[in-house]
């Protein structure tokens, strides 16, 4: 099954049961509205821990119906983390989300060797991305998690990301592992790593994917590029995955196919007991809303 709008992402999440979304510092105006909207379309049944007037009041200006909301007080931004994920690994949660809190204690949360949901070799980033002329979604990962990762952590990275695109139904995805030329240079790490990860593909050490690189932005989205350079490849133009070099071109990328390109996005955290979504204060209200959607398609 291969996506080509986010809101196909309604239909997926329609068919599992309503998940119980529990959101860490809820007291945060543009967290709430999507979390009211997720709400009312049926898809979530919210779950905040936060400073309880000041969430009432929020959902008041919002003109947002709390009653079906379970609302747990706590004052304490880093204790209200520690509580969500409690939840979390207790399973009386389904989904975990980030309010108005930094991202470094809500990891920290997360990561607690005794009391955290942690579940895989690592945490990734991924964001799904409905983009203007080109044909289906397109995923971007990591730009939010993972400053300079090694191969190992590529490959933690990537089984993530196809866990993502499994439970979403689409069996094989294509991954381009980019860098800013198409052939090896020692000399340049990014295409280093990008040989070994699709030779390591090639063996079945990495599976359920189709991966090659590198390859250079331009060939993995456009196929004529591509045929212009004398690459021939499964993966270039039709490239459902792209597998970043680092945090720095992750995030230019991420940030260039929203603010420059028009782009809608949803993302969620991966390698936890469940998904999370960590959204930016920059991202949309429909980005906060899709991302929460995209976190109950993949319960």
């Amino acid at each position: 099954m291969v996506l080509k709008k986010l809101d196909e992402l309604y239909l997926l999440a329609k068919k599992k049961q309503t998940s119980r979304l529990v959101v860490a510092a809820a007291q945060d105006k543009q967290v709430l509205q999507a979390v009211s909207m997720a709400s009312v379309r049926g898809i979530v049944e919210p779950i905040l821990i936060g400073h309880e007037q000041q969430i009432k009041e929020i959902c008041s200006d919002l003109k947002t119906d709390t009653s079906s909301f379970t609302i747990i007080h706590e004052s304490d931004p880093a204790a209200a983390c520690y509580s969500a994920v409690s939840l979390i690994k207790d399973a009386k949660g389904d989904i975990l989300m980030k309010g108005l809190v930094p991202t470094a204690p809500f990891l920290k949360a997360i990561l607690n060797n005794e009391t955290g949901i942690k579940k895989d070799d690592l945490l990734s980033h991924l964001a799904l991305f409905e983009i203007p002329g080109y044909h289906k979604l397109l995923a971007v990962t990591d730009a939010a998690m993972n400053i300079q990762p090694d191969v190992n952590e590529k490959v933690s990275i990537i089984r993530n990301a196809v866990d993502v695109f499994h439970r979403l139904g689409q069996k094989n995805p294509k991954i381009a592992v980019i860098g800013p030329v198409e052939v090896v240079n020692q000399k340049i790490e990014s295409t280093v790593h990008a040989s070994m990860l699709t030779l390591m593909n090639r063996r079945g050490q990495i599976s359920g994917c189709l991966i090659d690189g590198p390859l250079a932005l331009d060939n993995a989205v456009n196929k004529e590029a591509a045929k212009h350079k004398g690459i021939h490849s499964d993966v270039a133009g039709d490239v459902d995955i792209i597998l970043t070099p680092d945090l720095n071109s992750g995030n230019i990328l991420y940030k260039s196919l929203i603010f420059l390109a028009g782009s809608i996005s949803a993302a969620v955290v991966m390698g936890a007991a469940s998904p999370v979504v960590l959204t930016s204060r920059a991202d949309s209200d429909i980005s906060k809303l899709m991302s929460i959607v995209l976190a109950a398609a993949l319960k």
